[in-house]
């Protein structure tokens, strides 16, 4: 898959990122080891804690070599905090993405955390509106 910024639109932005969060599933919680299987899972037991906290971006830094990454954080039932990152996520791909927000920070007059949490709240929407895997 290559990645043309000019070209990039805000449903592949979704989809890439949804395929990397969705990849880091089966994830346990390490305080009570509840398992979460999927990502559609996760979304129905946790809840958000906070905004989504893209850090590379809240520096300025568009195409970091050591990227802090992006975050997101909800509480587990257990009352543990448990986040998803960028982490992973291939450099040329991150890049992409943080090029894409900035542009598109600019073009929608928002924050990068402003688009971050549009964008999470999305892929939230796409998520819990697919069907359960095991029902079908």
């Amino acid at each position: 898959m290559g990645l043309n910024l000019s070209t990039m639109t805000e449903a592949e932005v979704v989809r890439i990122m949804r395929e990397h969060l969705e990849g880091l599933f089966p994830r346990d919680c390490p305080n009570c080891n509840r398992r979460f299987a999927t990502l559609r899972e996760y979304l129905l037991v946790t809840k958000h804690l906070g905004p989504a906290m893209p850090y590379d971006a809240d520096l300025g830094d568009w195409n970091p070599l050591r990227p802090v990454g992006t975050m997101t954080y909800a509480g587990c039932p257990c009352g543990a905090t448990l986040a998803l990152s960028s982490e992973g996520m291939p450099l040329p791909v991150l890049w992409s993405l943080l090029n894409w927000a900035r542009i598109e920070t600019q073009r929608r007059h928002l924050t990068p955390q402003e688009l971050l949490n549009y964008l999470r709240d999305e892929i939230c929407k796409q998520v819990l509106a697919a069907p359960d895997q095991a029902d079908t």
